[in-house]
């Protein structure tokens, strides 16, 4: 399946709180389509990722291999924010935050 690869806050365009364009395919490809389910750790929250996964009617292991996805993105960016000492860790520590809400 084609899949986006960095669907992100800054490659989302919302006029109004509506979404209407989803921009930058630079990493597009073929692959698991999950991998662009990452954002609903890395932007929503409790009820409007709820909303998001209604939304799309993701079945319970495309949910979990996007959890995986955001956690994999969120890891990478831990690792890097510490060597470098940069702002990074605060947006890291709220995505894992929304992942291990997912258990609580």
């Amino acid at each position: 399946m084609w899949f986006h690869g960095d669907i992100a806050q800054g490659n989302l365009l919302v006029n109004d709180g509506v979404l209407t364009s989803v921009i930058d395919f630079g990493t597009c490809g073929v692959g698991d389509p999950a991998c662009d389910l990452a954002i609903a750790w890395t932007l929503l929250t409790g009820k409007s990722r709820t909303a998001f996964r209604r939304g799309l009617s993701v079945d319970d292991e495309t949910w979990a291999r996007g959890r995986g996805w955001a956690l994999w993105k969120t890891l990478a960016t831990c690792a890097g924010a510490l060597q470098s000492g940069g702002p990074e860790l605060a947006d890291a520590t709220f995505v894992l935050d929304q992942i291990f809400d997912e258990y609580a």
